[in-house]
């Protein structure tokens, strides 16, 4: 068929491509990634991590590459300086210009005055890679297959060179923590094989016996000073043959197996081990997971990670496709093609790459590529940190519908230490009570606005990413999470916002400000400005921080003072506004835009991920969203990006628009991802001179479909909500919705078959039947007539209790 040096042409028949292929019993769809040729870039290699630890495999035949990350490689360091004092009393003197319409005079003051000062602030980075070589005995190269499992996390490579089968399998475990790679051939002593290191830090590498150990100290100066000591480890274990060591290279001859571990470890602040003992914690993880057997430790990985990812499944073919490599699914797509499976399987690697990223012992929450590091995003300005103005909130907006509640836990842990550093931003810069983020955070605690006003005067970033915190006690009604985790961080955010805001001497209406609406400007007296009073997307943040918090102190029965406060605060927001032409309007004031065709739109945080704009209760503010989205998508020169994308699929899916919302999906897919369906932002936006990965269009991708396919933020349940055409067959099992349920559901030909709610906390559900025929409903096999109100049913359940409807 080939050889060695041709093996990019390697074309493989169904049959030989299918070969091995199996799918867990119970999943209603292909959950594996499949190509038929090795990666030849980054963007075409397969991830796999545990939420600290991870790699990029590439798969090559004759040189493999693994290219290593851990989730605390950072540069930078904590800053006590970073935010300049300025107070109360100058806060209110620079009010009275924005009142008095001394916009210009007052922007050049909070631009010398509120902007930060991040010279120490750092980014993630990569760790660089491990290569392998391997030696064959002449022979042609055939029936090369690499794919990624999502329903194992396992990613693996076949192949056979003359009539040897060589098999590799790599894995990230969580239970062990540590990376493994084993390789098998089927003939007795055929591997040979060098591994060395290509690191992009700097490093001192040296052979132990069978490891090689590297260890440094991240310098990064583009990004400021400071940066984490570090430690890895590969080691090496082989059933028969020779293994040797040399100062930076192991040499294997002879073998029949080799399994490869891998652990990184630094000096980061983690609760997991002491600063003063990073380098001994490597070295006792890998002798740990040395002691088992590959057998062993990828039962006890797939034991650990295969029920989180099993909560949900999604069928929205019936699998015509699925004997195509994924690439040339994508490709098809990209050419205009509709491949519903391959939206499934996209579906579903959201929540694959979420759980990759964000366990509940992962010392930091996703960034804005995750730990998945092509070394580009953290070479430009905007650096691979935390964007709290919509890019950390997209990639955490599939945990809770898509089963995932517990890959919250690193984000509420961060959410945490930034109150801590946020209390301090909140007092020396704004004289308030309360903890308050911007825009752009890191791992140090970077809490004031960013190095420029421009972006970064944004002090209700904060409240966006508190706003989690509610959700997640919406899907899961803990109220002990709501009383220990959530609502003591919410308070301290509302108390930020509560002393912060300033009645309008006008209208006496209470205002933020001056801050800006993310990342956009306007023009005003023939200048372009950004900060103003209450941007519009401050006055939806600041009535879902109070509304939160009034809701969960009636729940814990405390704070009624506190509650009534806020009630009053709220009622004197001012509503939000529709402009002139029919849109919702971004400011305060009816200011001209300056770009017309910017990528944010976070006046529509009403529309979603909030429920302040819905089709039932604010018609027509629905209207006016419908209209703003219009208008933006049909402005010349769109700044369309990954981000924007998916939002988009969320927006439409809430107007319950199946047709744009779909063409969104297909867009997002056909413009925005790569072949290994990883998320991209395109070449020109922001600044970029090349396409560079970020995880938020998988993650809000991913949440876009399932607001397709089941809705719960109008105090009801509605099944397929936002079904396209293209989708008329399907089903799905294990999405969550508000009230703590679990939701399943077969349709045909657009009409619901069959649907179950399986309570997971004790609750009164409502839920809007589809219209069309008559249902059988049972309650634990039970025949039940649920109370019918204003067209829905209601019924209550108690934890575990089943509906079912026929």
């Amino acid at each position: 068929m080939k050889n060695l040096n041709s093996l990019n042409n390697l074309i493989i028949g169904v049959t030989i491509a299918l070969i091995g292929y199996t799918e867990p019993a119970n999943a209603l769809t292909l959950t594996k990634l499949w190509y038929d040729k090795p990666a030849d870039e980054w963007m075409k290699s397969i991830p796999v991590g545990n939420g600290r630890l991870g790699a990029m495999m590439y798969g090559g035949v004759e040189n493999e590459t693994l290219a290593l990350n851990e989730s605390t490689m950072w540069s930078g360091e904590y800053d006590p300086n970073q935010q300049k004092p300025f107070g109360r009393e100058k806060l209110n003197a620079l009010r009275k210009l924005f009142f008095e319409g001394k916009l210009v005079e007052g922007n050049r003051i909070a631009g010398d005055n509120l902007a930060g000062t991040p010279h120490s602030f750092g980014t993630h980075l990569p760790v660089g890679d491990l290569k392998m070589h391997f030696v064959y005995p002449h022979g042609e190269v055939t029936e090369y297959r690499r794919e990624l499992d999502m329903a194992t996390a396992l990613s693996s490579v076949t192949y056979k060179v003359g009539d040897v089968r060589y098999t590799r399998a790599c894995f990230a475990s969580n239970p062990d923590d540590v990376l493994a790679y084993h390789i098998s051939a089927s003939r007795p002593g055929a591997i040979n094989m060098e591994l060395h290191l290509d690191l992009l830090r700097k490093a001192d590498i040296i052979g132990i016996n069978n490891q090689l150990v590297y260890s440094g100290k991240v310098d990064f100066p583009k990004q400021g000073p400071g940066g984490v000591s570090f430690e890895g480890r590969v080691s090496v274990s082989i059933t028969d043959g020779d293994l040797n060591t040399t100062d930076k290279t192991l040499i294997i001859k002879g073998a029949t197996k080799v399994t490869i571990l891998m652990d990184i470890r630094t000096d980061y602040k983690s609760t997991t081990y002491s600063d003063a003992h990073y380098k001994q914690h490597c070295k006792r993880t890998i002798e740990k997971a040395a002691a088992k057997s590959f057998e062993e430790l990828k039962k006890e990985h797939i034991a650990d990670y295969a029920p989180l990812f099993a909560r949900v499944d999604l069928a929205l073919d019936k699998g015509e496709n699925n004997h195509l490599t994924t690439e040339e699914r994508w490709l098809r797509v990209r050419r205009g093609a509709s491949d519903p499976g391959l939206e499934a399987l996209f579906f579903q690697y959201g929540r694959y790459l979420l759980i990759s990223s964000s366990r509940p012992n992962s010392p930091l929450p996703v960034a804005l590529q995750g730990f998945f590091n092509d070394n580009l995003a953290c070479n430009m300005g905007w650096t691979n940190d935390y964007h709290l103005d919509i890019n950390t909130e997209q990639n955490y907006w599939i945990a809770n519908v898509g089963n995932l509640a517990e890959c919250n836990v690193p984000l509420f842990n961060y959410i945490k230490d930034l109150s801590v550093h946020g209390a301090k931003t909140a007092r020396v810069v704004y004289g308030c009570k309360g903890w308050v983020a911007h825009t752009t955070a890191n791992a140090w605690g970077y809490t004031p606005s960013s190095g420029s006003i421009f972006w970064g005067l944004f002090p209700t970033a904060g409240s966006w990413l508190a706003s989690h915190l509610w959700s997640n006690y919406e899907y899961t009604q803990d109220s002990d999470y709501l009383g220990r985790v959530a609502y003591p961080l919410l308070k301290g955010n509302a108390k930020f916002l509560l002393d912060y805001m300033v009645k309008d001497p006008e209208t006496g209406q209470l205002l933020t400000g001056p801050s800006i609406s993310p990342e956009n400007s306007f023009r005003y007296d023939g200048q372009e400005l950004v900060a103003s009073m209450m941007p519009t997307c401050d006055r939806e943040l600041v009535y879902e921080i109070f509304s939160s918090c009034v809701q969960a102190a009636n729940i814990l029965n405390t704070d009624q003072a506190f509650a009534d406060s806020l009630r009053t605060a709220i009622a004197q927001l001012p509503p939000i506004p529709i402009a002139a032409n029919g849109t919702v309007q971004e400011w305060h004031q009816n200011f001209e835009e300056a770009h017309p065709n910017h990528r944010h739109t976070s006046h529509l945080l009403a529309l979603y991920p909030f429920a302040q704009i819905t089709l039932q209760k604010t018609p027509e503010l629905a209207v006016a969203a419908r209209k703003t989205i219009e208008k933006r998508l049909s402005t010349p020169d769109w700044e369309d990006t990954e981000w924007s994308r998916a939002n988009l699929i969320c927006f439409y899916a809430r107007l319950k628009d199946p047709q744009r919302a779909y063409s969104s999906v297909k867009m997002l897919l056909n413009t925005f991802t790569r072949e290994n369906l990883l998320s991209m932002s395109p070449k020109g936006i922001a600044g970029a001179p090349y396409d560079i990965f970020i995880f938020d269009g998988n993650a809000a991708g991913a949440a876009g479909i399932a607001e397709m396919l089941v809705q719960s933020h109008e105090g009801y349940i509605e099944l397929l909500p936002c079904l396209p055409r293209e989708w008329k067959d399907g089903q799905f099992k294990g999405l969550c919705v508000r009230g703590g349920a679990e939701v399943s559901v077969s349709w045909k030909d657009a009409m619901v078959q069959k649907a179950s709610l399986k309570a997971t906390a004790s609750n009164t559900f409502y839920m809007q039947l589809p219209v069309g025929r008559k249902y059988s409903i049972r309650l634990n096999g039970k025949k039940v007539t649920p109370v019918n109100t204003n067209g829905r049913i209601k019924v209550r359940m108690k934890v575990n209790d089943l509906l079912e409807i026929k």
